[in-house]
């Protein structure tokens, strides 16, 4: 396979975001997110190393540690709880409270100046970041606010007097960031052939030259210099990235070298996914000489520098709270930077901010940036966090602006699985599949084949599930997913048993501690009346999932039909106790009658019934209604002494 373009600001990143794809529950798990074949990685993952290396001792965190906070505690409490809970309006707030009241202690300077940027405050914190230094304090994230907010009003003389007055502290990593800084206040000064001198240097430090060089080749840009950039840009390290690639094409065009331009994009995996680059494919195809826009002076430079640094920092749960304080501060200098907003919005989500993320997010749509591969992430972590109603909402917009993305109709069909609506699923699938069966990699359309299979099972459209689930095998002969899902179904409709469990069983091979494929392997020899063989997979199930009601209720069955009636009676009062609505396969009036008469009369009455339980079989009949007293309550049924 070719290798995928990687989209983020900072080469060697680390795993690819996948495709959207919910959690679902059959007894044959849904394929995860992790199985499915992964779109281009995501603006601002987490990152292994910075560029061609990593930084000799690179630790960007300049909070200093915590101090007393005598007579504030109740505001420095709050304030650490609120921050804990990623929530940035209130942290701020109670921070700033503390500020006012003990205005030297630097560690709740900086708590404050996080969190009102985090917030996206970002003038309330570069005005304490100025008060701080009229008062003859300051800390290096004071020196950093100022430093932006003096960019964004393009006074370079003043940029370059915070840096001389108030360095990073070597230990700290913090002189990369600053001659980068330095670098851009140079060209933003108009001193071009100086700041072109300091990245040459900066590029010849261990760990730093692929950034230096990346920065270094768009300054060139920025003034015209084209030659140079484009051969800075050679460097693999310097423009393997979005924008990376995207100046090295642009660089090129304007050299009117467009058909070396165009080869760049050769080697690239699934360039559809992402329309933006697709566009500027076919723009040079077309014979366009494309400008240089990537960064047009010293502001869009500083932001692109920014972005950078909040990219490397970004790392899921774990993400280092300055990772957002960059990508805010980038927004602050260039509000018209898409990659700095998207990089926020998606600190955002990782925090479970979703409703600030979600600002970010409809900014970038309305601007008309929105980029798919980030919007099927987006929509992917909102399903994961419960939001289906926000989630479906991006899916059915995402859609809308692409309707020729597969991934987007997948990504809206995994929703409504996700919300139990099966049989609306199903032509959301249909449109994927008929997207993905014109590509000519026939194995793209196997996941959607197979999410379909799931949609029409659950609407009972049973001949049609079928069809699906053994053309995704055709393709996928070794997804364990599949088989299970595909063996089960014919388990649960007790039908082609011996044929269920040989696909089982492969399944088993392929993820012998799935709890989901130990169960559906026990509930397989269960129909064939092969209890003793049942017994020990799902006690290994029981084991894996203790918390899944059908499981204990499987349990309960298996336990009974070798004798064992007391402990089957224990699984199911366990199931009984940990039934949820949303188990929609665990059947409870089921479990209640065998509790009340056991699995033999259950089994019975099914059996007599077409195969289902009498409405309100062998349940306890429901206490009578008491009589009432004359002043309208319920009788004792014993006289009070």
């Amino acid at each position: 396979m070719n290798p995928s373009l990687i989209l983020a600001l900072v080469a060697a990143l680390g795993p690819a975001l996948p495709t959207a794809a919910g959690a679902h529950r059959l007894q044959a798990q849904a394929v995860t997110a992790e199985s499915a074949t992964p779109p281009f990685p995501v603006l601002g993952q987490r990152v292994s190393q910075a560029t061609d290396g990593t930084y000799p001792g690179l630790d960007l965190r300049m909070v200093t540690e915590p101090a007393p906070v005598p007579g504030q505690a109740g505001a420095y409490l709050a304030a650490r709880q609120a921050a804990a809970e990623n929530d940035f309006a209130a942290a701020a707030q109670y921070f700033s409270q503390a500020v006012e009241a003990d205005p030297a202690d630097e560690f709740l300077q900086d708590g404050a100046i996080v969190s009102l940027v985090s917030a996206g405050m970002v003038d309330q914190a570069v005005a304490l970041a100025d008060r701080i230094e009229a008062a003859g304090g300051g800390t290096e994230l004071s020196a950093l606010l100022r430093r932006v907010d003096r960019a964004r009003a393009e006074d370079w003389p003043a940029v370059l007097q915070v840096l001389d007055s108030m360095p990073s502290d070597p230990s700290a990593g913090g002189p990369l960031l600053d001659g980068l800084f330095r670098a851009w206040a140079l060209m933003g000064a108009g001193r071009a052939s100086d700041a072109f001198a300091l990245l040459e240097k900066m590029g010849k430090e261990p760990g730093a030259g692929g950034m230096a060089h990346f920065q270094l080749a768009l300054a060139k840009a920025s003034v015209g210099d084209y030659e140079g950039a484009a051969l800075l840009l050679e460097d693999p390290v310097a423009s393997t990235h979005l924008q990376g690639l995207t100046a090295r094409v642009q660089v090129l065009s304007q050299l009117e070298r467009n058909d070396q331009a165009l080869a760049l994009f050769e080697p690239l995996d699934r360039i559809e996914d992402e329309p933006q680059l697709a566009a500027l494919r076919d723009r040079l195809a077309a014979g366009d000489r494309v400008p240089f826009d990537v960064v047009t002076n010293a502001r869009e430079g500083l932001a692109q520098v920014l972005v950078t640094f909040g990219g490397a920092l970004m790392g899921g749960q774990e993400t280092d709270p300055l990772a957002l304080l960059y990508a805010r501060l980038a927004q602050y200098l260039d509000p018209d930077e898409p990659d700095a907003r998207l990089l926020s919005a998606q600190l955002l989500m990782n925090a479970g901010q979703f409703d600030l993320a979600e600002r970010d997010y409809e900014a970038l749509r309305a601007a008309g940036q929105m980029r798919p591969v980030s919007e099927l992430a987006r929509i992917d972590t909102l399903a994961r966090a419960d939001r289906l109603e926000a989630a479906e909402a991006a899916a059915r917009a995402l859609t809308a602006d692409y309707p020729q993305l597969a991934q987007g109709w997948v990504s809206l069909g995994d929703v409504l699985r996700q919300r139990d609506r099966f049989a609306e699923a199903v032509p959301v699938y249909d449109r994927a599949l008929e997207i993905l069966q014109a590509q000519e990699d026939p194995q793209a359309s196997w996941f959607a084949l197979y999410a379909r299979g799931i949609s029409r099972e659950r609407s009972g459209d049973y001949d049609g599930a079928d069809a699906d689930f053994q053309a995704a095998l055709q393709l996928q002969p070794d997804q364990a997913p599949i088989l299970n899902y595909l063996g089960y179904s014919w388990v649960d409709r007790n039908i082609r048993l011996d044929e269920a469990l040989r696909l089982i069983e492969r399944a088993v091979e392929l993820r012998p501690d799935d709890g989901y494929i130990l169960d559906s392997l026990a509930w397989a020899y269960y129909r064939l009346g092969r209890y003793a063989d049942a017994v020990a997979p799902m006690e290994r199930a029981v084991t894996v999932m203790s918390e899944d009601s059908l499981v204990n209720d499987h349990m309960g069955d298996i336990y009974w039909m070798v004798g064992r009636k007391r402990e089957a009676e224990i699984q199911w009062h366990r199931a009984q106790s940990l039934y949820k609505p949303e188990d929609t396969d665990t059947d409870l009036p089921r479990i209640r009658a065998k509790l009340h008469v056991g699995l033999d009369a259950v089994l019975k009455a099914e059996a007599e019934n077409g195969g289902t339980l009498p409405e309100g079989f062998g349940l306890p009949p429901e206490p009578a209604p008491q009589p009432e007293s004359e002043n309208g309550d319920a009788a004792e049924d014993e006289a009070q002494p």
